[in-house]
């Protein structure tokens, strides 16, 4: 899912400035060479943030999640990673209640992100969830007819009687007429070796991370919930939510050896510190 609140203003308002960034918008067509944007798909607020740390213990500290969505534009087509929380909240200006009782916000749509670079659903080739909880799968429905990438295991868990907790089945419906790829492990997304999709079950049964590895950046591996928070990824911290510890610490395991040794980076989609640390929307790493 899902350090202040007075931060989060910001989250995408700072860059990482030199050669690798670029602050202008993409034109619509493909680009000649892998291009890695970050959109704001979103916050949590999180009343006991202990709920994330290793076990959930409560510690009665509030907190704030950013919720993130990537665009990877490549030469054969686009990559939608994640969609973040419904655009719908944004209708709402203090938010909304999700299920399970927290306040969820939107600014300013994923859609909308979308168009500022000249694109609309419908020009996205791929839909990759790192898994179906609702702040990572909120507007999958307005993507008919892109391909899905998710996991056969994740489908499955997240379509079970009774439905899973933070899962909301109405936002990804549109899975029963889209062109969904079911998912058994690794998947090269264009075929190039460039954008690999990792199975790291542990946070739900399907979960996956994106490993993308760009002209001038190197590789990043784009968290989902593998890990939530920075200190759960520096100290293995798995939450008590998660739906196999055992799991989470092995795919930890494999990312961290991955990283190793291509020298990448760790991307945590809910941390303000790795998010800030990217090129503000629409500049992109390439």
């Amino acid at each position: 899912m899902r350090v202040a609140t007075s931060l989060l203003p910001s989250l995408f308002v700072l860059s990482l400035g030199g050669a690798c960034a670029r602050h202008v918008p993409a034109p619509a067509q493909a680009p000649s060479e892998l291009r890695l944007y970050a959109l704001d798909c979103g916050r949590i607020d999180i009343p006991d943030m202990g709920f994330f740390k290793d076990g959930s213990p409560p510690n009665g500290q509030p907190g704030t999640l950013p919720v993130s969505c990537f665009l990877i534009r490549h030469p054969k087509g686009a990559l939608l990673w994640d969609t973040g929380l419904d655009d719908a909240i944004s209708k709402s200006p203090d938010g909304v209640t999700d299920a399970v009782g927290m306040r969820v916000h939107v600014q300013r749509g994923l859609q909308a992100q979308l168009a500022q670079l000249g694109l609309k659903p419908s020009d996205v080739t791929y839909v990759g969830f790192s898994h179906l909880h609702a702040d990572h799968a909120g507007n999958a429905n307005a993507f008919p007819g892109a391909t899905w990438l998710v996991q056969r295991k994740e489908l499955a868990w997240a379509n079970a009687t009774p439905t899973p907790l933070g899962v909301d089945a109405t936002k990804f419906s549109a899975w029963r007429e889209a062109k969904v790829e079911s998912l058994d492990g690794e998947h090269d997304v264009f075929g190039d070796g460039r954008v690999r999709i990792l199975s790291t079950p542990g946070h739900t049964p399907g979960h996956q991370s994106l490993r993308v590895t760009l002209p001038k950046s190197g590789t990043l591996v784009l968290s989902g919930d593998l890990c939530h928070t920075r200190e759960n990824w520096e100290r293995h911290g798995v939450p008590g939510f998660n739906t196999s510890r055992e799991e989470t610490l092995a795919s930890i395991g494999q990312v961290e050896a991955l990283l190793t040794h291509s020298h990448g980076r760790f991307i945590i989609q809910h941390a303000t510190e790795d998010l800030r640390a990217l090129p503000a929307f629409p500049g992109y790493l390439e």
